[in-house]
């Protein structure tokens, strides 16, 4: 595995970091100093900026619409896009559905979905949760029946992300109860718009609208929305999910927390000087570094065996459960570190410093880090099982 990147690979990064220095907009970078997400504009928005330089889908291949980089350009390009402040995108049509249209899809369901998720113009959400199926997503109620030329839906999802943001949703349904669970599992695309949707607000703990009950009762579904054959949903999800848990790492946003977290205690005086000065912290911050490196070097392998033509499998699971509980522990020492300056929630009101405010926000909102994507529980199930067939 060679660490240093090529003449080429460093002409790139230099064309990407210039790139996102004249496009990235000062109130996305704003928004990322102060460790908030983007609104719905502003994420469209920049999404289909990304489009329109043919930069969004950047996983996808030339042969599907994608610039076709390999994975060390992908890396480089996520490290600057965090660099510059730009937020990531959603991924649920450019990391999730969109790879298996790709990989599954017909050719009629390539030429309908594949150009609105390029362009950024069309957003989506992701229906696998049910108040009774999270981690144990096999068990899902959800049901399709065949009616004629439609799939009727009835059922619930829960925790669904971005529902009310999104045009369409992909979705694991029930089409088969008579065999074993997993068999029974179909993969449908829906309208957001089909008569007997209702999306109801999930408020999560940092205050914010992220997330939805989603009810469909009578929704019909053309049979063309069906993705592969039926009993093939499984198949398909577990693909699926090999993509999201490798994003959820997160190594470029990481980066960019930990210097925001060096910066935020150089801002804040302490004595004649600043936090930066305590040894504590400097010590606190440290240890969060040795565990990013140890994080991109296991990047770095993940990049390596790709480039080589090989497929992700436990390596996905062991990314996701080591970078969402490094997500979780940066945003836990800057409220530690940050004391009572951590307590305020928003900037409309200095507290002793600016430095330290919605720290708060950021870190309850990755309580949940360990959880979305597949708990970390299971992934540790998952690599038992797949390195030690346990």
């Amino acid at each position: 595995m060679n660490l240093e990147f090529t003449t080429e690979e460093l002409a790139f990064q230099n064309e990407v970091r210039q790139w996102f220095a004249e496009n990235v907009p000062a109130s996305l970078r704003s928004r990322a100093d102060n460790g908030q997400m983007p609104n719905r504009d502003e994420q469209h928005g920049w999404e289909q900026v990304l489009g329109r330089k043919g930069w969004l889908v950047v996983g996808w291949s030339a042969q599907h619409g994608g610039p076709g980089w390999t994975a060390t350009q992908r890396y480089i390009f996520d490290l600057e896009r965090a660099r510059a402040g730009a937020p990531p995108v959603s991924p649920f049509g450019v990391s999730m559905v969109g790879p298996v249209i790709c990989a599954f899809g017909s050719a009629e369901q390539k030429q309908q979905h594949l150009p609105g998720i390029i362009s950024g113009n069309v957003h989506w959400c992701q229906g696998y949760s049910e108040p009774n199926a999270g981690s144990d997503l096999a068990s899902l109620k959800t049901a399709a029946v065949l009616d004629g030329d439609h799939y009727v839906v009835n059922g619930q999802k829960i925790w669904t992300t971005q529902a009310h943001w999104a045009d369409w949703c992909f979705c694991l349904v029930r089409t088969d109860s008579s065999v074993k669970q997993q068999q029974g599992i179909s993969f449908l695309l829906i309208n957001m718009n089909t008569p007997g949707i209702e999306i109801r607000p999930i408020h999560s703990i940092d205050g914010h609208h992220h997330l939805n009950e989603v009810y469909f009762t009578d929704v019909r579904v053309p049979v063309e929305n069906l993705v592969g054959s039926e009993g093939m949903g499984w198949t398909i999800a577990k693909f699926l999910l090999t993509h999201e848990r490798t994003t959820i790492a997160g190594v470029a946003d990481s980066k960019r927390e930990i210097e925001r977290l060096k910066q935020m205690l150089k801002d804040t005086k302490q004595g004649n000087g600043s936090r930066w000065d305590d040894p504590f912290a400097r010590r606190r911050v440290a240890e969060l570094e040795i565990d990013l490196a140890a994080l991109e070097y296991t990047n770095f392998r993940t990049v390596a065996a790709t480039e080589e033509g090989m497929g992700l499998g436990a390596e996905s699971s062991g990314l996701k459960i080591k970078g969402t509980e490094l997500q979780q522990a940066i945003t836990q020492a800057m409220v530690e570190l940050g004391g009572h300056l951590s307590l305020t929630w928003d900037n409309s009101e200095p507290v002793g410093s600016f430095a330290f405010n919605r720290t708060r926000e950021r870190y309850n909102f990755l309580r949940a880090a360990t959880i979305y994507g597949g708990t970390n529980e299971i992934q540790k199930n998952v690599i038992a099982k797949m390195l030690l067939g346990l």
